[in-house]
């Protein structure tokens, strides 16, 4: 290993997984952020988008449960309204500000119903950039579906490879890598065929990182949470998540990673917090690393459908906003409720 900036990498990354503190994914692309616009009827322009993120940066008190935020390249170049930049904004809110870089999933060649993470090309010079402005860390997401003999062993392979270049040349420009391989939802297989899934993925993926000589004391990982398909018949109790998804990492994640912020993945907001709720009031003294939650919808949505694109409901959105960042701060403690959702204050 010869990087030149090993403490930053290992101390940042310490840092995003400290206390009871997790991420904010606000990386949505364009698209993504208009198709939710459109559901509410928001106008979908990048003015309607800048408001809605000032909106997330400006929410006071959001450092106190919100260690870093995951930005997407117009987000990252966007202001407030009166002109400041919202790096500085989310600066002073005590957050570390990190960024998206792939370019999303694409069909993998030769893999039907395969897709394959692309936007290596470039990235060395992309990661510089968003150095310079101010990242300290960034985000790569890998997506792989359960089906008919799916993920084969060649697109588990391809993606994990992506992800581990990916993430030597974060480190190499100082930025934390945030190592995410999905296993999504969609389906009909049982918990047991996603934790037999999301385990082979994580084996491939670590052997890859070894590869090519990622330091793993200076990365994330955001993996998927273990979970019976949406249209599997079998759903799962929050404890039966909570047991499957820790013996799984506890087979697959070296001791030596800092961190692991799940994704959402399409949870509601509330039974995403109680399943990591789970996680940690079960595994928190066994577990070798710090299980925390790095949630987009899971923590936005009920503050987009508050908004609904108007100056006067943005109070009552950064209310809501704060509201899901500090059950998760809760849930980091195994010490969410449920009942804390009928709480108002």
């Amino acid at each position: 290993m010869k990087l030149t900036n090993v403490q930053k990498l290992i101390d940042t990354a310490k840092t995003l997984v400290a206390s009871d503190k997790g991420l904010l994914a606000m990386d949505e692309s364009n698209p993504t952020c208009n198709k939710r616009f459109a559901k509410l009827g928001i106008p979908q322009t990048e003015e309607c988008r800048r408001a809605y993120r000032e909106l997330i940066v400006t929410t006071p008190g959001l450092g106190e449960f919100i260690s870093g935020a995951i930005l997407y390249d117009e987000t990252i170049r966007q202001q407030k309204k009166d002109g400041t930049p919202f790096l500085q904004v989310i600066a002073e809110a005590g957050i570390i500000p990190g960024i998206k870089v792939d370019m999303g999933a694409k069909a993998l060649a030769g893999h039907p119903g395969e897709t394959i993470t692309e936007g290596l090309d470039g990235l060395r010079d992309r990661l510089q950039e968003y150095a310079q402005m101010g990242a300290r860390f960034a985000k790569w997401r890998a997506v792989l579906t359960i089906g008919a003999d799916i993920p084969s062993a060649g697109g588990i392979e391809a993606n994990a490879q992506a992800l581990a270049r990916y993430a030597a040349l974060c480190q190499e420009a100082g930025l934390v890598p945030i190592v995410e391989p999905e296993v999504l939802m969609d389906g009909e297989h049982t918990l047991e065929q996603c934790g037999e899934v999301t385990a082979a993925v994580l084996q491939i993926v670590f052997q890859q990182l070894y590869t090519q000589r990622v330091l793993l004391e200076g990365m994330i990982l955001k993996p998927n949470m273990v979970l019976p398909g949406l249209t599997c018949p079998q759903q799962a109790s929050v404890d039966e998540v909570a047991d499957a998804t820790v013996q799984c990492l506890l087979r697959t994640v070296p001791a030596a990673v800092p961190g692991i912020a799940f994704l959402s993945g399409g949870q509601s907001s509330e039974i995403a917090s109680a399943r990591l709720n789970a996680m940690n009031l079960r595994f928190k003294v066994q577990a070798p690393w710090a299980l925390t939650f790095s949630f987009g919808r899971a923590i936005q949505q009920p503050a987009l459908e508050l908004w609904h694109g108007k100056e006067s409901n943005v109070l009552a959105a950064q209310q809501a906003l704060l509201h899901r960042a500090r059950y998760n701060g809760a849930a980091r403690q195994g010490e969410y409720k449920t009942d804390m959702e009928r709480r108002t204050t």
